[in-house]
């Protein structure tokens, strides 16, 4: 069974780290923690995993970063990095960058999705973004399949970072929109400097979804990216929306099981590696 290394966990911890979003989402919003994903992982063959950031009040993005160090720490932890949340749009980010522990932040993500489009098209959100590819960070792209044009310009603006969309680009599975995503995803993955992760994409599905209703989104981005520039994220606990981890697994060991095993041990840990230096 080839290993799944997760470039994608979300973990909570309410006491320490305030989430001002996830009261608006009752059947998250509790603490999600390292011991109970561990249980999990291990039963199912995934051999690490990189902390995503969960859009935790910015004042708490050191703490969050912090909170991560210290579960890395912890005698056989699965954890081998943090992608940590940050404000591109903000007078103070470059500083921000150089107060970085690089040994445990690997990439960066600011929520899209979530913030006026114009966010992303400011002169100094696209210069900030550019300055990461000089600290050899990643920027996770997190915006939904209307947006996918607005990453398009962000990624043109900055050339020299390296970028992953999340999601498969958050498609609309459920109302079985495919062709308009499609094709902006098509036309996103022509910039030779994003990746594209496959992750929880069951959260974006009905809850009477199937492999066969999941296979055409996931293969058409692979189809677009290719084996050398996808990744696999399990985004937990938000695939546990209309799924569970283990599904999501085994979701995934289908589509691959169907793939040679130098294109199935790509996607499932070497392009991680290589693309977050891990």
């Amino acid at each position: 069974m080839i290993a799944l290394f997760d470039t994608h966990l979300h973990l909570v911890d309410r006491e320490r780290i305030h989430y001002p979003w996830l009261k608006e989402v009752p059947a998250l919003d509790r603490d999600w923690t390292l011991a109970d994903y561990q249980t999990t992982a291990r039963r199912i063959g995934i051999e690490g995993a990189l902390h995503m950031e969960v859009d935790c009040d910015p004042a708490d993005i050191a703490k969050e970063n912090a909170w991560v160090a210290d579960m890395m720490a912890q005698d056989g932890s699965l954890i081998r990095g943090a992608i940590s949340s940050a404000r591109p749009e903000d007078d103070g980010f470059e500083a921000f960058l150089d107060t970085l522990d690089r040994s445990v932040v690997k990439g960066i993500r600011r929520v899209l999705h979530v913030v006026p489009d114009e966010v992303s098209t400011s002169n100094r959100f696209r210069a900030n973004v550019g300055r990461m590819g000089a600290h050899g960070l990643p920027f996770d792209i997190c915006m939904l399949a209307r947006q996918l044009d607005l990453a398009a310009a962000l990624v043109d603006a900055c050339p020299d970072t390296t970028f992953v969309m999340d999601h498969c680009g958050v498609p609309d599975i459920a109302a079985g929109a495919f062709d308009d995503w499609a094709a902006a995803v098509s036309r996103l993955a022509e910039r030779p400097n994003v990746n594209a992760k496959i992750s929880g994409i069951t959260a974006y599905a009905a809850p009477d979804w199937t492999l066969d209703s999941l296979r055409p989104y996931a293969e058409h981005v692979i189809g677009c990216f290719g084996w050398d520039r996808v990744v696999w994220g399990s985004d937990s606990p938000v695939c546990t929306l209309n799924s569970s981890l283990d599904q999501w697994v085994a979701v995934t060991r289908a589509l691959l099981s169907e793939v040679s095993e130098t294109e199935a041990r790509a996607l499932a840990s070497g392009n991680a590696r290589r693309i977050w230096g891990l």
